[in-house]
């Protein structure tokens, strides 16, 4: 009987979407929907489990943790990176790692969710409806506004579509911006500085990686339009959390819209929660019905194909 822990299901979906009686005779699971403490706690409530299935960049799976549990040979993850994960610590256990598919428009869709509620006074206009109040703000039209990209990949071109059918003008950056795709989309190329100086929104959709981690810090929020948006739908790590909180706290922007953060999550007494102008969703990007079905019954797929050594879906590197 294989055990398999099934980590951060928040939302206690894993039976919703598997039935685990029809996999009794083969697999045992054991869901786990808080969040660990510390790594000792996570060590000491996996250390019997001879799989896990993790949603990716939840729960760290760092070397220590995995010298920590001698029973371990399969990791599931959701998507095809993770880097929660250390793949070099698994290798030399030689644990398994694989992965699944993942929608990449709910990540678009979540970015153009963020931007209409800034641009719209969402967050206020509800809390004061509850209040009993009827418009109490002023907002501001898309058409004609200039959105740059920080990076131009499967979910950059969808967010870039949707703003040419708004009627905006479409910039974007990155290091490997290619510049055929940016042609046949309609977006304008643009130095990093250029565009930051430019655009009156700016929504970030580039892998994290070392070149941009902290690609935004105060140097960059000087350079925007004080009436500009920042958001970011990618990885928290992207943009200094520290000079972000300055660049609020000195108006140096119009305001953010986030739905990833350096730690997750994010922590209640944490100051990105107190800012008027912060519309702050809970990593909701990749979270719906559709990735979550895929998710589970590949990682489900996934297994059963490694103890049948017939692997597939095996995620060697980052």
């Amino acid at each position: 009987m294989i055990k398999v822990a099934v980590l951060d299901d928040y939302q206690n979906i894993f039976e919703q979407i598997i039935d685990i009686e029809i996999h009794k005779n083969n697999f045992e699971f054991k869901i786990f929907n808080e969040v660990f403490s510390s790594e000792a706690e996570t060590a000491i409530s996996l250390e019997e489990f001879d799989a896990i299935f993790i949603m990716r960049e939840r729960t760290p799976i760092t070397k220590s943790l995995l010298e920590s549990l001698p029973n371990l040979k399969y990791i599931m993850t959701s998507g095809m990176r993770n880097k929660a994960i250390d793949l070099k610590a698994t290798k030399s256990r030689n644990i398994l790692v694989c992965g699944t598919e993942i929608n990449s428009n709910p990540a678009a869709e979540i970015t153009w969710a963020l931007i209409l509620g800034l641009f719209r006074n969402m967050k206020t206009e509800i809390d004061n409806m509850f209040q009993g109040y009827w418009q109490t703000s002023v907002g501001f039209e898309l058409k004609g506004k200039m959105i740059g990209l920080i990076g131009l990949g499967k979910i950059g071109s969808q967010v870039a579509k949707v703003a040419k059918a708004f009627g905006m003008e479409v910039a974007a950056w990155s290091e490997n911006l290619n510049l055929t795709k940016a042609n046949e989309l309609g977006v304008l190329p643009m130095s990093k500085e250029d565009l930051l100086k430019s655009s009156d929104i700016i929504s970030i959709h580039v892998v994290l990686n070392e070149y941009y981690k902290n690609l935004f810090t105060i140097k960059e929020f000087k350079l925007m339009k004080k009436s500009a948006f920042l958001i970011n739908t990618s990885r928290g790590s992207i943009v200094n959390e520290k000079d972000l909180i300055d660049a609020l706290d000195k108006d140096l922007i119009a305001g953010v819209g986030l739905d990833v953060y350096e730690k997750e999550p994010l922590p209640q007494d944490h100051k990105l929660r107190f800012f008027p102008n912060a519309l702050l969703l809970p990593h909701l990007g990749y979270v719906t019905a559709e990735n979550y079905s895929k998710f589970y019954n590949q990682m489900v797929e996934n297994l059963i194909s490694c103890i049948d050594k017939k692997v597939i879906r095996e995620i060697k590197n980052n």
